[in-house]
């Protein structure tokens, strides 16, 4: 099972002293971070992607390939990809450019993001968000898997006899995660495709988490792409600890109170007991963590959100040496007990290519036979 860390970039002042970050900070920060997140032993760094203040990361593959020269093992990826607003031609050849130079570390979450005015911006209607989300990702999975493509539909010009450079790397495209928190299409079309679906559950129940969840599940099978217990799940979470829990509270309540995403609602205590939100010591994080199982079943990725709400960078980093070194150990041991042997491990491309070159095997040997 793999386990990181998702950021959503904000730049947001700190309530505790009054200061705000320059988006050059914010930016630097978020590299220090991804790679902290790796010395600490984590296996995903994932940056989400915004076009309106007061967030910075707008350009995902730039901001990843600086971090792939500066990192070696991490598995780079997005929290949000917006497939609706990008042209679809471009996230194919930006992302497979990032997979060659990343050496293959590099998947991908699709999502129409949270901010309407986005769509207007990249000269799109919002109204029309899931069909655009439908029609380019069936654009973009094409573009990944055939060398000449033809193709025509409702939301950009057509296309003839068009390639787009570079192929992915070893001819196997990045892995793709479909993220959405509220809309059954989106959990449809990852079963569609057999992709993953991932449920970024920071701002909802787990009852409602684990009705999308058990939809994508059924709708993977149905679609021919194995049990129910096969399908690749991947899982949000807010966490903040210290090592005492009171202590954590304390320290974290200013942060909550004022957070552009939630701040100004339900009290810190309503709002950790109707979400995944966990603010403690490490055994909390790791108890509440692992109830999400009890939800959803066996999954494979749990990506935590740590560096929101103007959290200075020192206390996020003193955050993942926790996460590292106190947390995700035991989770991965808790995890792995009475795993099923047919749950399978997140994609990576090392898996995909194994995948690919077995599939060639297994059908060269038919033609034989």
């Amino acid at each position: 099972m793999q386990f990181g860390i998702f950021t959503v970039g904000d730049v947001t002042t700190d309530p505790t002293n009054g200061r705000t970050p320059s988006e050059h900070e914010r930016i630097k920060a978020m590299v220090t971070i991804a790679r902290k997140a790796e010395e600490v032993g984590l296996d995903v760094f994932a940056t989400g992607e915004h076009h309106n203040p007061p967030f910075v990361p707008s350009s995902p593959t730039t901001m990843l390939g600086y971090i792939a020269a500066r990192t070696e093992r991490i598995v780079l990826s997005t929290s949000t990809t917006l497939i609706t607003t990008n042209d679809p031609v471009k996230i194919a050849e930006d992302y497979a450019m990032l997979q060659h130079l990343a050496d293959g570390r590099v998947d991908l979450m699709m999502g129409r993001g949270n901010t309407g005015p986005v769509y207007p911006w990249f000269g799109k209607d919002i109204r029309q968000g899931i069909p655009l989300a439908v029609e380019n990702y069936a654009l973009l999975h094409k573009l990944w898997r055939e060398d000449v493509v033809d193709w025509a539909g409702k939301f950009r010009t057509p296309l003839q006899s068009f390639t787009s450079t570079p192929r992915p790397l070893d001819g196997v495209p990045p892995f793709v995660w479909h993220g959405s928190i509220r809309s059954p299409e989106i959990a449809e079309q990852a079963a569609y495709y057999g992709d993953g679906f991932f449920h970024n559950n920071i701002f909802w129940p787990m009852e409602h988490t684990k009705k999308m969840v058990d939809l994508y599940r059924r709708r993977f099978a149905h679609y021919g792409h194995g049990t129910e217990q096969q399908a690749v799940v991947g899982l949000g979470g807010q966490v903040f600890m210290r090592r005492d829990s009171q202590a954590a509270v304390r320290e974290f309540r200013p942060y909550f109170d004022n957070a552009p995403v939630y701040g100004h609602g339900p009290s810190l205590e309503d709002f950790a007991e109707q979400t995944p939100l966990t603010v403690g010591s490490p055994q909390q994080v790791i108890e509440r963590t692992l109830t999400f199982r009890d939800a959803v079943g066996d999954y494979q990725r749990q990506l935590f959100l740590m560096d929101h709400a103007g959290l200075p960078l020192k206390t996020v980093l003193e955050q993942l040496d926790l996460l590292g070194e106190e947390v995700v150990p035991v989770l991965r041991a808790e995890f792995a007990k009475g795993r099923p042997a047919e749950v399978p491990d997140a994609p990576t491309h090392a898996s995909l290519l194994a995948r690919r070159d077995a599939d060639t095997t297994d059908d060269v040997l038919e033609v034989r036979a």
